[in-house]
């Protein structure tokens, strides 16, 4: 049998695989995405949150079937705190808050609409 190869052997310099895999290389900063938008609701919000402009807390819960409030403050915080949202509070009795896409969550939904292309080219 002949040897085995490994991703030492790939013709990458040392410097190159060192950018990619170091704590500061792209494939750190890729898994801190991920775990941005990870999550079963997130993805759901941050679509219906592209569909419409901003959005109250009822109407994402009329339009994600199964999402209960707890799970939609949950993630509606965890959302605002990786400024992928912000929520607007108008400051009024009786109280009115709304959400829309920050600049940075409108710059990642080209990627997660290329990540759906490609999840519907890749066989399962």
């Amino acid at each position: 049998m002949g040897k085995t190869s490994t991703h030492q052997n790939v013709p990458v310099p040392a410097d190159h695989r060192a950018a990619c895999l170091g704590p500061d290389g792209t494939a750190e900063h890729v898994i801190r995405v991920i775990r941005m938008i990870q999550g079963r609701w997130k993805l759901p919000i941050l679509f219906r949150l592209f569909a419409d402009p901003s959005i109250r807390s009822s109407e994402f819960l009329r339009d994600i079937p199964g999402i209960s409030q707890k799970m939609l403050t949950q993630h509606l915080r965890e959302l605002e705190a990786s400024h992928l949202i912000e929520r607007i509070d108008f400051d009024e009795k009786p109280l009115r808050v709304e959400y829309r896409l920050s600049a940075q969550g409108r710059k990642l939904m080209p990627f997660i609409f290329e990540a759906a292309r490609f999840s519907v080219g890749h066989p399962e």
